[in-house]
C-alpha cells in the first residue's frame, strides 16, 4: 500500500492535492453538521423559553460574532506562506495540504457573505456559498485527476515542441473563456486541468443571462436558452444544493 502511495501519488505530485481535498471535504461536513445543529437549537429555543440551549454555539470575542470564514482565511494564509517559504517534504507538504483546505472549506461556507458584505447565510444570496463550495471541490477533483493545470503533460512539450504545445494551450484557454462567458463557472474551471471538458461547455447552448448569449445570441436561440435552463433545470440544481448543504433553506 505505501508503494503504490508513494508511486501514484508522491511521486506524481498528486498527494498534496488528495490530502487537500480530504481535508476540504471532512471540515465542510463537519461545519455543515454544527451550523446546522446551531440553528436546529436556535429555533427551537426560540419557541421554549425553558429551553437550555446547547454546548454548539456560535462563538463571540469581546461581543463581537467571530465567523468561521474568518478562521478559513487565517488558515489558508499562514499555510500558503508556510507552503511558499518552506516547501516542505512530504509528510509535511501533506499536512499543510490538509489544513489548507480545511481553511479553504471554512472561508468558501461564508463565501456568500464575502459577496454581500453581510450574513445571508440562511438566505437565498446565502446559497451561492453552496455553489462555491461544489465548484471548489469539483475543480479540486479535477486537478487531482490531472497532472498539468492546463491540461498539458510536461513530457509533450519535449516531443511537441515548445511553439506547437504554447499554441494549444492558447487555443485551449481561448475556448475555457468562451464556456466561462457563456455562464458555465463550474464547467469552465473544471475544464482547465481536463481541456475537453472546457471545449463541450463552450460548444453547447450558453445560460440565458450570460454576457455570451446577451451580445450574441438572437431572440430565437435566446429563447432556446431560457427553455433548457428554465424550471425543471432549477429545480434540479435545488435539489444537488440542499444535497451537499445537509437542507440548507
Amino acid at each position: 500500500m505505501s508503494d503504490w502511495y508513494q508511486h501514484y501519488l508522491v511521486e506524481t505530485g498528486r498527494a498534496a492535492s488528495l490530502w487537500l481535498l480530504v481535508g476540504f471535504v471532512t471540515t465542510y461536513a463537519v461545519t455543515r453538521w454544527i451550523t446546522l445543529r446551531i440553528r436546529f437549537r436556535s429555533t427551537a429555543d426560540a419557541g421554549d423559553a425553558g429551553a437550555t440551549g446547547t454546548t454548539v454555539k456560535d462563538l463571540y470575542i469581546g461581543g463581537v460574532h467571530i465567523h468561521h470564514q474568518v478562521w478559513g482565511i487565517l488558515l489558508v494564509l499562514v499555510t500558503g506562506l508556510l507552503e511558499f517559504r518552506f516547501t516542505p517534504p512530504s509528510p509535511w507538504q501533506e499536512l499543510l495540504a490538509v489544513l489548507f483546505g480545511a481553511g479553504a472549506a471554512l472561508a468558501l461556507d461564508e463565501f456568500a457573505l464575502w459577496l454581500h458584505l453581510q450574513d445571508v447565510y440562511w438566505t437565498e444570496e446565502g446559497r451561492k456559498s453552496i455553489d462555491a463550495v461544489m465548484v471548489a471541490g469539483v475543480v479540486g477533483l479535477a486537478l487531482l485527476a490531472s497532472t498539468s493545470p492546463f491540461g498539458v503533460d510536461p513530457s509533450s512539450v519535449a516531443a511537441q515542441g515548445l511553439v506547437a504545445t504554447s499554441v494549444a494551450v492558447v487555443v485551449h484557454i481561448g475556448y475555457t473563456i468562451v464556456c466561462l462567458l457563456k455562464g458555465k463557472i463550474a464547467t469552465g474551471l473544471i475544464g482547465l486541468p481536463i481541456p475537453f471538458v472546457a471545449l463541450v461547455g463552450a460548444i453547447r447552448l450558453g445560460t440565458p443571462t450570460s454576457f455570451w448569449a446577451r451580445r450574441f445570441y438572437s431572440d430565437q436561440k435566446l429563447h432556446r436558452s431560457a427553455e433548457r435552463f428554465g424550471p425543471a433545470y432549477r429545480a434540479r440544481r435545488e435539489r444537488l444544493r440542499d444535497l451537499v448543504s445537509g437542507g440548507h433553506r
